[in-house]
């Protein structure tokens, strides 16, 4: 009879306009990699520290335990995706963190703190832009309607 090896991991997703996050946490070094570059070299500065915000509240709480972290974005623009990625991260954290007792509970504790931090860490934002309608350049212009 074969053994079960413990190989866990979690996969979460984040989504923000168009952009879409897969994120995949499992055992390891401690690595945070965004399509397969290291999250340390992302730019601007402001985009890697708004993406970073999950894993600092982890490690601030002690839950950040020897986990890679691996996202795959795709789609929207930079802060569309790094909105995205940091949804991805946070889900990602609080079901790995859920326990080994635990099979499909999350770590209420860290679900709290991020909730607490920004709401919009653990849920997507629904907004979408607007389709474009008839008698204009956007969603609700007109076109300008002259009688003289």
């Amino acid at each position: 009879m074969a053994k079960k090896k413990g190989k866990r991991h979690v996969e979460t997703s984040g989504k923000r306009k168009t952009a879409i996050a897969r994120a995949t946490v499992r055992k390891g070094k401690g690595r945070v990699r965004v399509n397969n570059q290291p999250i340390h070299i992302m730019e601007p500065t402001l985009a890697r520290r708004k993406a970073l915000e999950p894993v600092q509240i982890a490690e601030a709480m002690g839950r950040l335990s020897d986990v890679d972290i691996i996202v795959d974005v795709q789609g929207g623009g930079q802060m569309g995706q790094v909105d995205a990625i940091r949804t991805a991260i946070a889900r990602g954290l609080v079901k790995w963190n859920r326990g080994a007792h635990e099979d499909d509970g999350d770590d209420e504790e860290l679900k709290n703190e991020y909730l607490r931090f920004d709401r919009s860490l653990l849920v997507n934002d629904p907004r979408r832009k607007e389709a474009k309608h008839q008698m204009g350049r956007g969603a609700r212009a007109k076109w300008q309607k002259s009688y003289r």
